[in-house]
């Protein structure tokens, strides 16, 4: 079967909903060989897939291993994507507030690539906190706190860790599709009934242009609702940084002051914007998310007064006076990398310590003198990531406000 299947694919002719379940089932079973899955992502990458095809994929990367059940628990149940970015901390603060205005988040998180930091990464600088719950573990988080933040599960959506690690093999990652079935089965995994993604753009996010973003939004939109979950998707700003802290263990303290009512504006609006709900705001303000999130880091072994301080610290300042026109998030990103914060690969290890404070974004005044950003460091590529924050600004007269909500996809036809 095999053969044909690749054969079809090929010649760029659409597959049955039959024969995708098959070739998911031997990647994972190892009838369909490396060889053959590499073909078979390559032909994917130069012909594209129907909307069909793509829900077919994304069902049968979903059906590869357990779809998780939450028998006893009233929904309904909610979770949030986000496709990467510098400084993103959202899902701290959105699912124990989600968790407060009374619904359901089993949430599923990654670890950080590059220069884009993982909610898994964040959550492990508090001390003791757990990411590898099993199923019996999470089914009781979820019970009494409203909400997990756990890692992948080997049962979960194993055909997507094989293919993952294919296309970074093949260059074939930059492959709309392909996207789409890696972040929609892992999610359809969790027993969702709604699904919020941020889809970011800009300098420091996957999808460089609008144009770009908007393809992949609407494509999940599409393939989500397809498979019977209600998905919206939200085109958000990633050419600066999110809030002000970027970094493992300061990213923590950023959300904990965000769940406590403070916290950087744009941070908290585009929570808000992301929760949907109307009382919200409210609830953010009044810190009763704070408690919940407590109640979360204790649920999975963390102790949150351990967390880890600043070894050192140094600014970059701004050479002139004017207005900052550019804060290049990509450069920044790189800067937290090389401070120990990212790592290359899934099993480098990471300094929860170190990151940068942005104390400057587009459009602020700023003097000559002024700090425009402080580097927390451990006595690594110091010199390095000063130069690449430094870089990451431009001065000038005046700048334009930036929006950080481009555009929300609900209806995608």
């Amino acid at each position: 079967m095999i053969d044909d299947i690749l054969r079809t694919k090929r010649a760029g002719l659409p597959l049955t909903e039959g024969q995708i379940a098959a070739f998911v089932r031997g990647v994972v079973d190892g009838s369909v060989s490396r060889p053959q899955a590499a073909a078979w992502l390559a032909f994917v990458f130069l012909n594209g897939m129907a909307d069909a095809e793509a829900v077919a994929y994304t069902r049968a990367m979903t059906d590869s291993g357990t779809r998780l059940q939450w028998p006893g628990i009233d929904g309904p149940f909610v979770d949030k994507h986000s496709t990467g970015g510098v400084g993103d901390k959202v899902s701290l603060v959105l699912a124990p507030l989600w968790a407060e205005l009374g619904w359901k988040v089993p949430m599923i998180s990654g670890r950080g690539l590059g220069h884009t930091g993982g909610t898994l990464d964040k959550l492990e600088a508090i001390p003791g906190f757990r990411t590898d719950l099993d199923e019996a573990r999470l089914h009781a988080v979820l019970r009494d706190v409203g909400t997990f933040m756990n890692g992948q599960t080997a049962e979960l959506a194993p055909a997507d860790r094989i293919l993952y690690a294919l296309r970074n093999e093949t260059q074939t990652v930059e492959c709309i599709p392909l996207i789409v079935g890696s972040i929609l089965s892992k999610k359809l995994a969790e027993g969702l009934d709604r699904l919020v993604l941020d889809v970011k753009v800009g300098a420091g996010a996957f999808m460089k242009t609008e144009a770009d973003a908007r393809r992949l939004a609407e494509a999940l939109v599409r393939v989500g609702r397809g498979a019977g979950v209600h998905t919206t998707a939200t085109l958000t700003d990633m050419e600066q940084p999110l809030g002000v802290a970027v970094g493992n263990a300061n990213e923590v303290r950023e959300a904990i002051d965000t769940l406590q009512g403070r916290g950087p504006a744009d941070l908290r609006a585009l929570t808000v914007a992301l929760a949907g709900h109307p009382d919200a705001a409210r609830v953010l303000d009044s810190g009763a998310a704070y408690a919940r999130f407590e109640r979360l880091v204790h649920a999975h072994g963390g102790d949150l007064a351990g967390l880890p301080g600043v070894v050192d610290a140094q600014d970059v300042v701004a050479t002139e006076a004017g207005v900052v026109t550019a804060c290049d998030a990509l450069a920044i990103g790189r800067a937290a990398f090389v401070l120990g914060a990212g790592r290359l690969r899934a099993e480098d290890p990471v300094d929860p310590r170190v990151g940068v404070l942005v104390h400057k974004k587009v459009g602020d005044r700023v003097e000559r003198g002024e700090p425009l950003a402080t580097l927390q460091t451990a006595g690594r590529h110091v010199e390095r990531a000063v130069d690449a924050v430094a870089g990451a600004f431009r001065i000038g007269h005046s700048a334009p406000p930036r929006p950080l909500l481009i555009a929300r996809l609900e209806d995608v036809s």
